[in-house]
């Protein structure tokens, strides 16, 4: 049974160390005028003619989705994130690099998603969620059975799914559940090394931390 106050949530905390005064600025000027608005999401209305809506789940600094913007400035990206000061960094990559394609919500991905139309995205990154790493708060992950029943329904036939991190539990955690979708299928993009970085991945300060437990592991899934 769902909680009486909304379901689980899959983050920790919301903001950390005090926000730099011109990241505070951008988050009162820029960020208003990015904001994905509330309630069922017209894409067509975010970027008029965009050739493909993608979506990172959880976007950290914002250095990945920011970099994956400039390098394809046809493409819609939407982020979600809750962490503040992370929002904080993407509004500053999005005013430094003069990014036209992006749209953020800080907040919980699942609200977002649950608002985007069927078949909508054509990709989703999930790189490095919140690993919660201890079995009493395993409920609390991202990945969940009916969360990727969720994103089966908006990404389009043929879409992808790209999920990584470096805690090996989780990673054996996101295969099982993957796999045992009927709605998702792996795709092996280097057989040279199948959980090594994809082409045209865009590796994170979060990456370079090494904060897990193991290498990080990539997982790539399409739709069904």
């Amino acid at each position: 049974m769902q909680s009486p106050h909304g379901p689980l949530r899959t983050y920790g905390r919301i903001k950390s160390r005090p926000i730099k005064p011109r990241q505070e600025a951008l988050l009162e000027s820029l960020l208003p005028r990015i904001a994905i608005p509330e309630g069922p999401v017209d894409l067509a209305l975010l970027m008029p003619g965009a050739r493909a809506v993608w979506l990172e789940i959880g976007f950290g600094g914002g250095e990945h989705m920011a970099g994956q913007a400039a390098l394809h400035p046809d493409v819609l990206i939407l982020g979600a994130e809750p962490f503040l000061n992370g929002v904080a960094s993407a509004v500053r990559h999005v005013d430094e690099q003069a990014l036209t394609n992006v749209r953020l919500l800080q907040g919980d991905a699942r609200d977002l998603v649950a608002r985007l139309p069927d078949a909508s995205l054509e990709r989703v990154f999930i790189l490095f969620p919140d690993p919660w790493p201890k079995a009493r708060h395993h409920k609390r992950r991202i990945i969940q059975t009916n969360f990727l029943a969720e994103l089966a329904r908006v990404l389009r036939p043929g879409g992808t799914l790209r999920y990584g991190t470096d805690w090996a539990d989780y990673a054996d955690w996101t295969l099982e559940r993957l796999t045992a979708s009927p709605e998702f299928q792996r795709q092996i993009l280097r057989p040279d090394d199948p959980t090594g970085p994809p082409e045209g991945h865009l590796t994170t300060r979060y990456e370079t931390k090494k904060l897990g437990d193991c290498a990080p592991v990539f997982l790539e899934f399409v739709r069904v």
